[in-house]
């Protein structure tokens, strides 16, 4: 990778084309949509809070790692399928990607784990799945490692473009981008 793409004085000590070998399609992960345009009622969590539940049903972790993981399962969903594992937008803040949603729900946790989620009720079993799959890849770093790595991809960049590096914003990270570079480490890993 290309040292002058990391913004933070250290490049990560792992590398993406890694993770990009332990996420493939399969045909359990890819009825997520279907199912939850179904005759199912899930209007009682967002799809982006049913994904961070389903998350937090493999293990407890910080905010800022749920975070990440479900910017990935977003990220890599649409370049996998061409289409959304959830509508929700994730904007570009300091920190790395962010759903705001999902930030107002767990901010009381803080710097502190957010327990184990072990009522799998309404969590269809394609969130389950997929959430698996990017845990699989991305559940051995913490927030931290997960943050830098954000920061040294393209989507969030791009979406970061002209700003210093502590100034806030609530730009959002295109989902076009998304698809174009994770797409990109599939077909170029």
């Amino acid at each position: 990778m290309n040292e002058n793409m990391f913004p933070l004085d250290s490049t990560p000590d792992y590398e993406t084309s890694n993770i990009v070998s332990d996420i493939t399609p399969n045909d359990e992960s890819s009825n997520v949509v279907s199912d939850r345009t179904s005759s199912d009622d899930y209007s009682s969590d967002k799809g982006v809070l049913l994904l961070a539940r389903a998350f937090l049903s493999i293990d407890s972790m910080t905010h800022k790692k749920l975070q990440k993981l479900c910017f990935y399962a977003k990220a890599w969903y649409l370049a996998l399928y061409d289409e959304n594992i959830i509508t929700e937008d994730f904007q570009a803040w300091v920190h790395g990607a962010v759903q705001p949603e999902l930030y107002q729900n767990y901010r009381q946790y803080g710097f502190s784990s957010i327990p184990k989620n072990v009522d799998l009720k309404d969590i269809p079993e394609g969130y389950l799945s997929f959430a698996k799959e990017i845990y699989n890849s991305y559940g051995h770093l913490t927030g931290d490692e997960l943050e830098r790595l954000n920061h040294s991809e393209e989507p969030w960049i791009k979406a970061r473009k002209g700003l210093k590096p502590w100034q806030n914003s609530n730009e959002v990270i295109s989902e076009d981008d998304m698809k174009k570079y994770y797409r990109g480490l599939v077909n170029n890993g």
